[in-house]
């Protein structure tokens, strides 16, 4: 099994080479080989690991302190298989209609972006992290940038913020290596000597991965990349991109943050920032007049989520729950935003804009199209039977089981705005039966609209069936329980 591991980056960055090197009209189809090829790979790994557990590998053999590490467990798979489903189903929609993807130099970034993408979830040294976040904020910046002159200035936005946010990062890296001799960070977790070195360590990493997830108030760069971005870039940005960021965030945090007494405080404030993104990101987007930057706001909102199961993973009760709960949210955002994004592509092919007075009668020219925002809106705002509920129930119990009401009450308001502004979108393209609607300026590609559609009904499947993603999860808390 440990010889699969390298292949989850190698097939995807060796796809994007040869991509390259191709003309325009052959790099979808061995795209889309070389995606495909590595979500095989990553459900024998899943299969494997149902059985032997976490797979580690050395390569080259090079071991700890100075060893290039990668580890498959539950969490690094789960994302894995989020990862290929994703941009594959990117990919689809770019090969059905080019104006989703920008450019035909979408193949070899996405291909890129991939594999950067999957590194970061099996990376288990520091060095290694970096290198990957650095290729992925490459290929992420020329990703966004097909959307042409009006992406440019959204591009370099992203491009300093994401440099700056390595930075940080990288500033932590040295520390720990000065420290403990290792970037290993399993190795490190060990040797690391509680005190203000491992407290400033910690808030290095929140504050870098922070500024690269778009967490309040670090969010600025955003809300104007995806409005710039093509459908399809704006899909891989919400639902991947910032999710290698804050993998990172989860693994260094709940190794790391046992070894400094702050780590409570820590968790609380990133928690906090969470929380007020929760509302921030809600609000702005019930204020927003374009399909896809209410669709962007959600993903500040939705952001702040996916760190509120911080502050429980010292808690004795709750602390697997969250832990699995926080996963699982992830797991659902990146579907049903990559389900929005799309369905926001397909209504602009058809329309010609994304404005939502623009949008009207949509409900009675593309039915499948907005099914696909409602059923990813239910996901978003947790209801059943969606797969979001399922990580938010998880996070509730969690919350309940510290006694910190506060997140309760997060998770709740969270809920009704996301329900808000996905009511908003859906009243906007609504038409009353019987009335004629507006005709389409153009009508979209023949199986366009059925992409989105499927990653969103992958919500609902996998809210009613969670079993082989939350048996994946269970006992994966990489401290093995209460933390602090």
């Amino acid at each position: 099994m440990s010889v699969l591991v390298p292949l989850v980056v190698l097939v995807p960055l060796v796809g994007a080479m040869v991509v390259a090197v191709l003309p325009a009209r052959a790099r979808p189809a061995v795209t889309i080989v070389a995606l495909v090829l590595t979500g095989v790979v990553v459900g024998v790994l899943a299969g494997g690991m149902a059985s032997t557990g976490p797979v580690r590998t050395e390569l080259a053999g090079w071991a700890p302190p100075l060893g290039i590490a990668l580890v498959a467990d539950g969490p690094s798979v789960v994302m894995l298989a989020l990862s290929s489903i994703v941009v594959l189903a990117a990919a689809v929609a770019g090969t059905i209609d080019g104006r989703l993807i920008g450019s035909a130099s979408f193949w070899p970034l996405v291909g890129a972006a991939t594999a950067a993408v999957n590194g970061v979830f099996v990376a288990g040294d520091l060095f290694s992290i970096y290198v990957l976040l650095e290729l992925l904020t490459l290929a992420a910046v020329g990703l966004v940038a097909l959307g042409g002159e009006k992406a440019t200035a959204p591009a370099l936005r992203y491009l300093f913020v994401a440099v700056v946010g390595s930075l940080f990062y990288l500033l932590a890296v040295a520390l720990i290596y000065g420290a403990t001799g290792t970037i290993d960070l399993a190795l490190a977790a060990e040797r690391l000597p509680d005190g203000a070195l491992a407290a400033a360590v910690v808030a290095l990493v929140a504050v870098g991965m922070a500024a690269k997830m778009a967490l309040f108030p670090l969010h600025s760069w955003l809300p104007v990349a995806h409005p710039a971005a093509p459908a399809a870039v704006s899909a891989l940005l919400s639902a991947l991109v910032i999710k290698a960021s804050l993998f990172v965030l989860w693994r260094v945090f709940s190794q790391l943050a046992p070894a400094t007494g702050v780590a409570p405080l820590l968790g609380t404030a990133l928690a906090a920032a969470g929380a007020a993104g929760v509302v921030w990101g809600g609000v702005m987007a019930l204020r927003r007049d374009r399909l896809k930057t209410v669709i962007a706001y959600s993903t500040v909102a939705q952001v702040g989520y996916l760190v509120l199961m911080l502050p429980l993973l010292g808690s004795v009760a709750g602390a697997d729950a969250a832990w699995s709960g926080g996963i699982v949210l992830a797991v659902a955002h990146g579907l049903a935003k990559a389900a929005m994004f799309l369905a926001a592509g397909v209504l602009v092919v058809g329309y010609g804009g994304d404005r939502l007075e623009g949008l009207h009668g949509a409900l009675a020219r593309m039915p499948l199209t907005v099914a696909t925002i409602g059923v990813a809106g239910v996901s978003l705002a947790g209801l059943p039977p969606a797969l979001g509920f399922v990580g938010k129930w998880q996070l509730l119990q969690a919350s309940l089981a510290e006694g910190s009401w506060w997140l309760v009450a997060v998770l709740l308001v969270g809920g009704l705005l996301t329900f808000a502004y996905t009511g908003r979108m859906i009243a906007a393209i609504f038409n009353v039966p019987g009335e004629e609607p507006p005709p389409l300026r153009e009508k979209p590609r023949r199986g366009l609209a059925a992409v989105p559609f499927v990653l969103a009904a992958m919500s609902v499947v996998l809210g009613l069936f969670p079993g082989p993603v939350v048996d994946l999860l269970v006992g994966s808390l990489p401290t093995g329980g209460p933390s602090w």
